[in-house]
């Protein structure tokens, strides 16, 4: 497989690890905006250190960073912040899955948001096998057997906030795409860290500003949960930097469609860590993800 299949595996590994502890976050005295600042107070400091030391070690200067840059990187770290809260606001309701399903449409309007963008477009092959995997998301999130059927779901709050959150994603992952690619270097891993440095100390402070504006308090409450929000921060730097390479390798909505295996780690994690056993529809869901994603695979 390419390397852009396997660090995309990776960032999806640890974007579920991420959202796993934001939840537990959202839930001790945290708010949707507060519970999204900890992924940056705990990992942008890091990344930028990591920025400083390749600059010294490969004598990397801000000189070689395209004309596009900055305005890419705060476009993308805009959208990222609100499409994060976006999801962190999902888990405040009873209908979740049917959010997530809907967020699960950002593979689509990345293919969408990134011809508009950049130009770049997806082989009919590949198109088909990113409806494949949505498909599979439908089928795992079990949305058609919610009381009320599909136009009951579309129109309820967490529908909405998930179909907004997965525009916002679209957004950040073609921008972020973008910003890498002007990044005058020929390195995938330096065009990442550098954008990555640039998008995280320029969310963590407009958060930081905003909190202290909009939010009195919670800054604070962030550092009091320490304990769990370092965890969220480390898992989002690791996370990041592999979606930031990802993005530098390859096509923002082919990557996004292999990402979304993220929800076939998150049925493993269930299945080995708490001993639920998957449903035949669960199984079904498994086999349409992993077609698509095997598809992808051999296509791109």
């Amino acid at each position: 497989m390419e390397l852009w299949v396997w660090v995309t595996f990776c960032a999806a590994a640890f974007q579920t690890g991420r959202f796993m502890l934001q939840k537990q976050l959202s839930a001790v005295a945290l708010s949707a905006a507060g519970a999204t600042f900890a992924r940056f107070i705990y990992s942008a400091p890091l990344v930028a250190l990591g920025v400083v030391a390749w600059a010294a070690l490969k004598g990397w200067h801000l000189s070689a960073l395209g004309p596009g840059f900055w305005a890419y990187v705060w476009a993308g770290g805009l959208a990222q912040i609100l499409a994060t809260v976006c999801v962190v606001a999902l888990f405040k309701h009873r209908n979740f899955a049917v959010g997530i399903t809907f967020k699960k449409t950002e593979v689509i309007q990345t293919a969408l948001v990134g011809f508009v963008l950049l130009g770049e477009g997806v082989s009919p092959l590949g198109f088909v096998a990113i409806l494949l995997g949505l498909a599979g998301v439908m089928v795992l999130s079990g949305t058609p057997d919610a009381p009320g059927g599909w136009l009951r779901n579309l129109a309820n709050r967490a529908a909405g906030l998930g179909v907004l959150s997965g525009a916002l994603f679209a957004v950040s992952g073609v921008t972020y795409r973008a910003a890498s690619l002007q990044v005058l270097s020929e390195h995938p891993f330096e065009r990442a860290l550098i954008t990555l440095g640039a998008v995280s100390v320029s969310q963590m402070l407009a958060m930081w500003l905003w909190l202290i504006w909009r939010e009195p308090g919670q800054v604070s409450r962030v550092i009091g949960a320490h304990k769990v929000a370092k965890w969220v921060g480390l898992s989002s730097m690791a996370g990041s930097l592999c979606w930031f390479t990802a993005f530098t390798l390859q096509n923002a909505a082919y990557v996004n469609a292999v990402g979304q295996i993220e929800l076939v780690f998150s049925l493993l994690a269930s299945t080995l860590f708490f001993k639920e056993r998957p449903s035949a529809r669960e199984y079904a869901g498994i086999a349409l993800l992993c077609g698509s994603v095997l598809g992808l695979i051999l296509l791109v």
